[in-house]
């Protein structure tokens, strides 16, 4: 995906959360997340947003701590959490191509890292709000999906902080039976080694399979749908782990 086309899906993702936690109001339960409510949810991604905005906006070109969340609820908070997602498309948008500034994972850019990035954060937590809502979920588009599930194999998990890791060697294949994509995943002590398939030697044989369309398999990898909502196929061991582990906390 380029850049302007997650800056779009950031941009649709915020303004659908807003809608979402307007309706479901800031005491209802987020069910992905058992400790927070709506309001946890606005604040949590709010202050991420105005974070990213600072490093976008102001180029700091090393890490820059967070505001921290702000005391805020109901309407006060839905508008603060409005106006950060604003800010944050608008330094987006108008960031140059070869803005300079702190990012933590591998990106072609600083800048196509951040757009990336918090299209994703977004879509994930925008998947929250409408799970507190209740409703049907709207639907998270195939490219994006595929671009998620790389994101999240090949570079958020592959971080020292993965939590997915296990004494016993494992492997595990993703495979989006709606698109030619596949990733084999290597589980061991280490953070997990993942590669798209096609991209180097033949496929590997694999321990566990997960097979689903692209939108399954990137919520179910986010842990918003249970395993049960994707096909396992061989040894079921290396899914659950991940499942168990790959939960990620802000610190």
């Amino acid at each position: 995906m380029e850049i302007a086309e997650h800056i779009t899906s950031l941009s649709d993702a915020g303004l659908s959360l807003a809608a979402a936690a307007e309706e479901a109001g800031p005491d209802a339960p987020v069910p992905a997340c058992p400790d927070w409510q709506v309001r946890h949810l606005l604040r949590h991604t709010g202050m991420v947003h105005r974070w990213a905005t600072a490093f976008v906006a102001e180029g700091h070109t090393a890490y820059h701590p967070d505001g921290g969340e702000p005391d805020l609820d109901d309407v006060e908070l839905t508008d603060w959490f409005r106006e950060g997602h604003r800010l944050l498309v608008e330094a987006l948008t108008a960031a140059p191509a070869g803005l300079d500034c702190w990012s933590f994972m591998p990106a072609p850019s600083p800048l196509a890292f951040w757009a990336r990035r918090q299209a994703h954060e977004t879509t994930v937590h925008r998947v929250d709000a409408e799970s507190a809502l209740g409703g049907p979920l709207s639907p998270v588009g195939t490219a994006l999906a595929l671009d998620g599930i790389d994101e999240l194999l090949t570079c958020f998990h592959a971080r020292p902080k993965s939590r997915v890791r296990t004494g016993t060697p494992c492997t595990l294949r993703v495979r989006a039976t709606d698109a030619d994509a596949a990733w084999t995943v290597r589980l061991s002590a280490e953070p997990p080694q993942a590669v798209r398939d096609g991209e180097h030697a033949e496929p590997e044989p694999v321990d566990c399979e997960l097979g689903g369309t692209a939108e399954q398999l990137y919520l179910a990898l986010w842990n918003r749908l249970p395993l049960s909502a994707v096909t396992l196929s061989g040894d079921t061991r290396p899914a659950r782990l991940w499942a168990e582990n790959s939960g990620v906390t802000w610190s």
